[in-house]
């Protein structure tokens, strides 16, 4: 009786095993309400805060305020029903009555309830244009780039859109100009959304790109150069 007693519970562990949502790490960017990059590809380790059996964005934003934010993810996040799903009611202590973005991977989430993966970047961001919508979300063609110092890297920069019948698209950005930690470059994006330089001292450094003519939603690439 007893050895069936044994089994039987190491069946039942090995179910409640098998429904739980394994710690996986995503890298976590957000956008706060001025356009400013407030945290870049951060390594957050997500769980399945909401017990829900699965580790989906709604975790991932969670555990980055949890992370990073002052005061956590009380303080800083929060996630609500408004009727047509779970969608956010503030990002990095904003709240604006749900102006927000989250694209998984660069390509736009259907929910909050999206699942994540090891390795999945997660780009998060607060409208600026509360009356239009117009921010426009882009991404380089790579998020991270090793290089020689002296050497020339090429980066592309495409928005993601939609056509006239709702199909997601990518397209590329022109005169766009290239940001340096922050710092205005002379780079400009090509008709092609392409950008040429090169960087001679060793470091790590932040590129991400703005337009004088479009509100562009900051991309990231994280350039070392050896």
């Amino acid at each position: 009786m007893k050895k069936y007693a044994i089994a039987f519970l190491c069946a039942l562990l090995a179910l409640a095993l098998c429904g739980a949502a394994v710690a996986e790490t995503v890298y976590v960017t957000i956008a706060d309400g001025q356009g400013q990059l407030v945290m870049v590809n951060a390594a957050i380790d997500v769980t399945d805060v909401d017990a829900d059996g699965a580790l989906s964005i709604n975790d991932a934003l969670y555990a980055a305020h949890e992370a990073a934010y002052e005061g956590g993810a009380e303080a800083g996040y929060a996630a609500a029903d408004m009727g047509y799903g779970l969608s956010i009611s503030k990002l990095w202590g904003e709240e604006n009555g749900g102006s927000y973005g989250y694209y998984l991977n660069d390509v736009s989430a259907y929910s909050l309830l999206d699942p994540v993966a090891d390795g999945d970047y997660l780009n998060a961001f607060v409208y600026t244009d509360l009356e239009t919508w117009s921010d426009t979300y882009c991404a380089f063609d790579c998020v991270a780039v090793e290089m020689e110092a002296g050497a020339e890297v090429e980066l592309t920069l495409n928005m993601m859109t939609f056509d006239e019948n709702w199909n997601p698209v990518s397209l590329p950005v022109e005169g766009a100009i290239l940001t340096v930690d922050g710092e205005d470059s002379d780079i400009v994006t090509d008709a092609e959304g392409k950008a040429r330089f090169t960087i001679e001292a060793a470091g790590e450094y932040l590129i991400s790109a703005r337009s004088d003519s479009a509100i562009l939603v900051p991309p990231v690439c994280i350039v070392t150069v050896k």
